[in-house]
């Protein structure tokens, strides 16, 4: 029994230290970008850029990229001594994803050598540096990575992240609406007896729906005493229906049918935008709840509504499913211009990185951010004026869970 006492109090001592080793020792974690340990350890020069030593000899790598487009500036020491920097031949080599490589020559200025180009965005590449001081030749190589993740193929199938290629498209300009649905007067029936008498028989109630042809109701009149039938004029839905068995007709309508297989859709077109839009537009017709469809500007109201000072446009629309219900509030949304751009990119690919407007690249199994200028954009589409090349392939679908595993894995921003 000792001995079982002895083994347990050991085996809980055991335990107890290595949770207190666990609790004191830093954790070490690799990241999928590229930023680990390593560079975390990388040695710094006097002005806070990489220091890449070799000999005696040393350079300290800036970006530098207060107020200006991000360009290198380096500066140059032997036996930790600044030198003169026309003393030092310079050429930087950056290689990225897609086989692109960035060549930078130098030129001295003040006590630092300066790139002759932009330093492009994404910070993200394999470095190679070749250096020549005193008639001795110097390299390094190291990787800088920002905004990259890898991800299995297989993976990235079963989170069903989908991509297509960069390329041209037709952007649509577009004048965004707000209106109604509006029942069209020309669909609207108001049934009433042919002969006054005294109601025998109703065969419809409220809110059924009709057929042309249909019997209504069964009328005694009261001059023949002989019973007459009132059927539905036309087809739809019985919206109002004002008779009892029993009662005695008049002149007021017994049943209001409503066809609503095609609606009118009145649209609230301002002054500035009148020009914008004419007779035979295409107008998309989108319900608040985001059911869409596509009509044609059939007519514009010469008058203006007095409260709003808008004018009508109309689009009528076929309805056969009722998803347009009178009285809803729609947007409409008409294409006032088209336009071929050489280059864009789908609006769900977009994504918020840091301070840029960014899409995913897809090179096999990796992902690499690429900031984007952007220029004019539709529902569907956005104009990319810069940052991307054509026939890339993106990402279209679920690139949001690009953006997470890069924010999880710490992507970083460090020159």
């Amino acid at each position: 029994m000792n001995k079982n006492i002895i083994i347990t109090f050991f085996i809980l001592l055991s335990g107890a230290f290595v949770a207190a080793w666990l609790l004191i020792t830093p954790a070490h974690h690799s990241d999928h970008d590229g930023h680990n340990d390593e560079e975390e350890q990388v040695a710094k020069g006097p002005m806070g850029g990489r220091l890449l030593q070799q000999d005696g000899f040393a350079l300290e790598i800036t970006l530098f990229e207060k107020g200006i487009p991000p360009e290198f500036h380096v500066y140059s020491y032997f036996n930790d001594k600044a030198i003169a920097p026309v003393d030092v031949s310079l050429e930087i080599r950056l290689a990225r994803l897609g086989g692109q490589v960035d060549i930078f020559n130098f030129k001295p200025k003040g006590d630092y050598l300066r790139g002759d180009g932009v330093v492009t965005e994404p910070h993200s590449f394999d470095v190679t540096v070749s250096a020549r001081y005193q008639g001795k030749d110097y390299q390094w190589q190291f990787e800088t990575y920002e905004g990259r993740v890898q991800i299995a193929n297989e993976i990235a199938i079963e989170s069903q992240i989908k991509t297509s290629q960069a390329g041209p498209r037709d952007i649509k300009e577009r004048l965004n609406l707000t209106g109604e649905v509006q029942l069209d007067p020309n669909r609207i029936s108001h049934v009433r007896a042919r002969f006054p008498g005294v109601v025998k028989k109703i065969e419809k109630a409220l809110g059924q729906p009709v057929r042309r042809g249909d019997l209504l109701a069964q009328i005694q009149s009261n001059e023949s005493l002989q019973n007459y039938t009132l059927k539905a004029p036309i087809s739809g839905i019985i919206m109002q229906r004002n008779l009892q068995v029993g009662e005695a007709t008049g002149n007021e309508a017994l049943f209001t049918i409503v066809d609503l297989s095609e609606v009118w859709i009145e649209l609230n077109l301002f002054d500035k935008d009148l020009q914008r839009v004419k007779q035979g537009q295409t107008v998309q017709i989108e319900t608040l709840s985001g059911q869409a469809v596509d009509g044609t500007i059939s007519w514009l109201s010469p008058m203006a509504t007095h409260a709003s000072q808008s004018i009508q446009a109309r689009v009528v629309l076929k309805n056969p499913t009722g998803a347009f219900r009178p009285g809803q509030f729609v947007r409409g949304s008409v294409i006032t211009g088209e336009h071929a751009v050489p280059l864009a990119v789908r609006q769900s690919a977009i994504q918020r990185f840091r301070d840029f407007q960014v899409v995913f690249a897809r090179f096999d199994d990796t992902y690499e951010v690429r900031m984007l200028e952007l220029g004019r954009s539709d529902h569907d589409w956005v104009e990319v004026l810069g940052g991307l090349k054509t026939g890339t392939e993106y990402v279209t679908h679920n690139s949001y869970l690009i953006k997470a595993d890069i924010e999880k894995s710490g992507a970083s921003h460090d020159h």
